[in-house]
């Protein structure tokens, strides 16, 4: 199988593609992940990245999409997370994918909406001291805004803050919103509805995934 992975900032989509890519067996790589390797292996292309991150500055579209596909290349079953990200790099990944002959068999959309977003990511509290995590919904300290570990009080990310959630949640919808639409009209798209707990959204997807192998 060869697979998108779309979803808001907290929705769960990576950790669902960590758990597809187990059970069906699939490679899954983020974009992080392709930069990471391509420098690494210090190809050219690599090493024009390496470069311009160097500098502090973003790696061009241009960049991006030619360091995917030499990726694709190396693979047969994909999971790709993170990529693409805009209208421009959704039509270049059908044209690549097309010429090596490994098109995309769906894009999986991780729906949640804005409230449960908000609601999840702001009520996330961690320990300054140790790093564990906590939500203040789905998993409480035993002590109130104390960590269960060392005792040390809880603090809220700044990026986890409401209006920074809300933030990223309208500049998620703005620039994925057209992909999932293409993707839409291409008729790839599965929608998976990601207010429910981790395990049914799981389970879900598993099923639909089996019967979308046969």
């Amino acid at each position: 199988m060869r697979l998108l992975f779309f979803g808001p900032p907290g929705a769960g989509k990576g950790t669902q593609a960590k758990m597809v890519a187990k059970e069906f067996d699939i490679v899954h790589i983020s974009t992080g992940d392709i930069l990471r390797d391509t420098v690494s292996k210090g190809t050219e292309l690599g090493k024009k990245a390496k470069a311009i991150m160097d500098r502090g500055e973003l790696v061009s579209d241009e960049i991006m999409n030619n360091l995917v596909k030499e990726k694709l290349q190396e693979l047969d079953s994909f999971i790709l997370d993170g990529y693409p990200r805009t209208l421009d790099q959704a039509k270049f990944l059908d044209g690549a994918t097309k010429d090596l002959k490994k098109e995309i068999d769906a894009a999986v959309l991780i729906d949640v909406s804005e409230e449960e977003i908000v609601k999840r990511i702001s009520n996330r509290r961690v320990c300054p001291n140790c790093g564990k995590v906590y939500n203040l919904i789905t998993l409480k300290p035993k002590e109130d805004e104390k960590c269960d570990v060392c005792g040390t009080k809880l603090i809220q990310r700044d990026d986890d803050k409401e209006e920074v959630v809300r933030e990223r949640y309208k500049v998620y919808k703005k620039n994925t919103e057209p992909v999932i639409e293409y993707y839409r009209k291409n008729n790839k798209i599965i929608t998976i509805d990601g207010a429910q707990n981790v395990e049914d959204v799981t389970k879900e997807l598993f099923n639909i995934l089996r019967s979308f192998n046969k």
